[in-house]
Order: structure tokens, then C-alpha cells, then sequence
């Protein structure tokens, strides 16, 4: 069984705005000017804005046509998912060179765990400078760095406090003696909880962490339930959440070598289909959906073909994740004839949509992590219907000779 590594100490690293800092970052010249990106849900509203292009009142979700009637020479980006994905994840692969314990949090913002670095590298703040280099050495040794907030504290939650406060080349450094002071002046924008709550609590005045803790526990707990009690005890700093390593599957390949050279496409396209049918049914790929995909050919002249893949929409499906390659097949093909063809996954997310609840053998069973996807189809159906549908059957009164009393049915709450 794998060890899952955790750390109390804990940076964030985060990065305002990734998508549109990505976009300037292949776009030099558009630094510094009123700049958009379209969602990529409506691409008749925003996503994100530039902060020149805030200070001329354009904000996110805004129609484009208000947009442009606010700020003539806004200029408008297309929405890049992938090329932002990617580039998050070189991020991550850089900052595993500092630390092995990495948990990323959204696009922009990861933690890393920093237990233990000190005999390396010295106090908090020389451990800052040293990710905030690794991290601009990320793009190659080019000019362009990114713009990181950097913050350190004990637990994520302090640790992503600070780094609100913090400003770039200017990272901020909270010691324990003083995280429960540094954590009571902040407000209550920074909690972890719905806009819903956000906003009840500010109906009830409370604009401070501290205004939050002043607050009994149980009055809060009754007052928004589980996510109440959450609140409290994270702006009171009663709980350090550390940070989890994040799981990261070996990849996994398949290939084939022809009997004799073929480069006929439908032959390779058949195989393809093959070596994806033989991949998917991995044992280590259950539980997991395909991110990337890359497919690589030996030539009969002794060159090679090659060509990566990253799926919009990770997949478990042949047909979702053969589609992109066969068309790079179609118009990019191998230059000669193949004598092997491979096919390898190299990247992955969590399977929510494939519960694998079900899985043959204790073994894969135990990979899908069975329990983790039932809590989050449990937690799909309660926020889609506003209750509990899926309940435990508990014995009550086994001895008893009526039917109905000897279970009962409790709502399951993993």
C-alpha cells in the first residue's frame, strides 16, 4: 500500500488570473493593456479581465457588447483550456524539483509542503526565494516570469491567507505564535464557503474572521450546518490543514509491432483502436479517466512519428479518446510505412463519471478508490435535490419477529 505523503507547513503559491497571464505570456506586447478572455461556456461573456481593463469598470460574466461600450479598445482573447492546462501542470513538474508533497488547487494555485526543508535550505524566507526562482525558471530562462504571490504558514488555509496579502518579489511569512492574531484581522472574503453563506454573514455584520469566532461554535453549526462549523474553526486556527501529496498514476502503455511494414491507415487507425481497447482495460487505469494521450511510430526507414494528445474533457470512453488522434492520422500521417506503434496514457483525472463501484477484483476495487467516488455522487444527488437520497441500512432489533423493526433506513452520509 502506498504511503500518502502530508505536510503541516505549507506555501501557496498563486498566480491571479492564470488564463489570461498565459495568454501574455505568448502574447508580449499585450501587457499592460485592457485584454479579456471569453468564457468558454458563453463566448458572449467574459471570464477574465485584465486589471487595466478593470479600472475602465469592465468586470467578469459582462456581456462583450457592454465590454467594448465601456472600454473601446479592449482587446479580446478565444479561451485556451488546454494550453492553460498544460502549462499548469509544467508548473507543478517544476515545483516537484522543491518538494515532493504537491497539491494543487485550482488553475494558478497549488501548496506545497515544506516539512522538513528547512535543514535544507534554510528558514522560511530562503525557502520562498528558492521556489519563487524554481518557479520562474519554468518557462525555459525566458524574461517572462510569472507573476506569483507567495505566502507561508502553518496549514493551507494560513498559508493561503498570506499569500493574498502577499505581492509579487514580496512574499509573506506568518510564524505560528502569530497565525491565530494574523488570521483574525482578515475577512471573511477568505473563508473556503458558498456565496450564499458569504452573504448571509455579511447581512449579520460579520465582516472579520475575528467577528466569526466571537460566535459560539454551536451557534454557528446551527446557524449553516457543517459548513458553519468549518468556518469557525478554521478563522479561529483551532485546525491545521495539512497538505495531501497528490496521486499521480504511472503511465501506461501498449504496442504493437506489424509483421511486415504497414502504411495503409485504416490499418493503423484498427490498431489504435486495438491498443487503446488493451489500455483502458489496465489494471492501474480503473478508477481514472485518460488526460493525455500520446502515440509514437517506428518507421520503416528508421525515423520516427509521434504526436500528443490532451483531451478537453478527460475520458474512459475508445471513441472520445481515439477521435482527436485519428484526425492528427488524418492529416498529419506517419511519413513511411510503421513497424511499431505504441500507444501510452500519460496523464490522468479522477474518474467521477465512471464509479468503478462495482470493480471484479479486491485489488482494482481498492484503486478506484470506491469510497471517494461514492461520496461525490452522493454529494452530486444532495446538491441537485437539496436532500439525502441515498440511505444505510442499519440493524435496529434483529430479534424481533416483525420485518419492519429489525432495520431501519439512516441517510448515508460518507
Amino acid at each position: 500500500m502506498k504511503t500518502t505523503l502530508t505536510s503541516e507547513s505549507a506555501v501557496c503559491l498563486w498566480i491571479p488570473l492564470f488564463p489570461l497571464r498565459c495568454e501574455e505570456r505568448r502574447r508580449p506586447n499585450a501587457a499592460g493593456k485592457p485584454t479579456a478572455l471569453l468564457s468558454p461556456t458563453d463566448t458572449r461573456r467574459l471570464w477574465h479581465v485584465s486589471p487595466t481593463a478593470r479600472r475602465a469598470g469592465v468586470r467578469p460574466s459582462m456581456t462583450v457588447s457592454q465590454a467594448i461600450g465601456l472600454c473601446p479598445p479592449l482587446t479580446l482573447y478565444e479561451p485556451d483550456p488546454v494550453h492553460y492546462d498544460e502549462a499548469f501542470t509544467r508548473l507543478l513538474l517544476t515545483l516537484e524539483t522543491v518538494s515532493p508533497v504537491i497539491e494543487p488547487s485550482e488553475l494558478g494555485r497549488v501548496f506545497i509542503g515544506v516539512d522538513g526543508l528547512e535543514t535544507l535550505f534554510g528558514p522560511p524566507e530562503r525557502q520562498l526565494d528558492l521556489i519563487a526562482r524554481v518557479a520562474g525558471n519554468e518557462n525555459n530562462g525566458k524574461a517572462e516570469t510569472w507573476p506569483c504571490r507567495l505566502g507561508w504558514a502553518r496549514g493551507k488555509f494560513a498559508a493561503w491567507v498570506a499569500s493574498t496579502r502577499a505581492k509579487p518579489g514580496c512574499p509573506v511569512v506568518v510564524a505560528e505564535d502569530q497565525r491565530v492574531a494574523f488570521l483574525a484581522t482578515q475577512p471573511v472574503a477568505v473563508l473556503p464557503i458558498s456565496t450564499d453563506t458569504h452573504r448571509r454573514l455579511w447581512q449579520l455584520g460579520l465582516k472579520t474572521l475575528s467577528d466569526v469566532t466571537r460566535l459560539p461554535k454551536p451557534a454557528m453549526t446551527s446557524q449553516f450546518g457543517a459548513e458553519g462549523r468549518r468556518a469557525w474553526l478554521l478563522a479561529s486556527g483551532s485546525v491545521v490543514d495539512p497538505i495531501v501529496g497528490r496521486e499521480r498514476p504511472e503511465p501506461i502503455t501498449m504496442g504493437i509491432d506489424f509483421p511486415t511494414p504497414a502504411a495503409d491507415r485504416a490499418i493503423l487507425y484498427h490498431a489504435l483502436k486495438k491498443l487503446v481497447d488493451r489500455a483502458l482495460t489496465h489494471p492501474r487505469r480503473i478508477g481514472w479517466r485518460v488526460h493525455v494521450l500520446r502515440v509514437r511510430a517506428e518507421l520503416e526507414s528508421g525515423a520516427s512519428w509521434m504526436t500528443q494528445v490532451v483531451l478537453k474533457d478527460p475520458s474512459a470512453n475508445r471513441e472520445h479518446i481515439v477521435a482527436p488522434v485519428a484526425v492528427r492520422l488524418e492529416h498529419q500521417p506517419p511519413t513511411g510505412a510503421v513497424m511499431h506503434l505504441a500507444v501510452e496514457f500519460l496523464g490522468f483525472a479522477r474518474g467521477t463519471d465512471e464509479l468503478q463501484l462495482f470493480a471484479r477484483d479486491a485489488t482494482s476495487a481498492a484503486r478506484a478508490g470506491r469510497h471517494q467516488a461514492l461520496h461525490t455522487a452522493a454529494h452530486e444527488i444532495k446538491t441537485r435535490f437539496k436532500r439525502s437520497l441515498l440511505h444505510h441500512v442499519v440493524e435496529v432489533q434483529p430479534w424481533s419477529r416483525i420485518p419492519e423493526r429489525r432495520y431501519a433506513l439512516i441517510d448515508f452520509e460518507p
